[in-house]
């Protein structure tokens, strides 16, 4: 499976790595170093606390290097004025619980769903993706639940540098 991906979300990818590669993993392997010459490693907690920071840093590499060779890179360019795309910022109405939010809908990468950022992958963001202002959409959960929202205002929103990429 390929995950979908703007040129932005690839370029920021790249220069995360570049600087875990050249930078962030020098200074682990001198904190290493110098944590292993305290002594005792078995009772020494900055040389277990300075490797586990190396096991993180190694980890995000291969997670960044894998994302970027297998990523399929999609247009992130507006669509049309009155229907939902990449980007765009949403106000939907949720019949169930009787209230309006706003989400963004963004890619896999740049999802956060408390800062309102939806991965137009989650099935709200599937939902309204390709809709217009008063389509009244069904968000399919899972084969057992699903609910209604209504589309009532867009926002057109575009690819730019603000948005962080998913951290962990």
């Amino acid at each position: 499976m390929h995950d979908e991906l703007t040129a932005v979300d690839i370029q920021k990818m790249k220069e995360e790595l570049e600087y875990r590669t050249n930078v962030l993993r020098r200074k682990i392997i001198e904190d290493v170093q110098t944590a292993r010459a305290f002594g005792d490693l078995s009772e020494n907690f900055e040389y277990k606390a300075a490797k586990q920071e190396k096991r993180r840093n190694d980890s995000r590499i291969r997670y960044l290097e894998r994302m970027i060779k297998t990523a399929h890179v999609i247009d992130g360019t507006v669509t049309d004025e009155g229907t939902v795309g990449l980007f765009d910022k949403v106000t939907i109405y949720m019949e169930e619980d009787d209230e309006e939010e706003v989400i963004q809908l963004v890619t896999t990468l740049r999802q956060n769903p408390l800062k309102g950022l939806i991965s137009k992958e989650s099935p709200v963001g599937k939902a309204v993706l390709g809709h217009k202002i008063g389509d009244r959409v069904k968000v399919e959960v899972n084969a057992d639940y699903s609910y209604y929202v209504e589309i009532r205002a867009i926002e057109k929103g575009r690819d730019d540098d603000s948005m962080e990429i998913s951290r962990y």
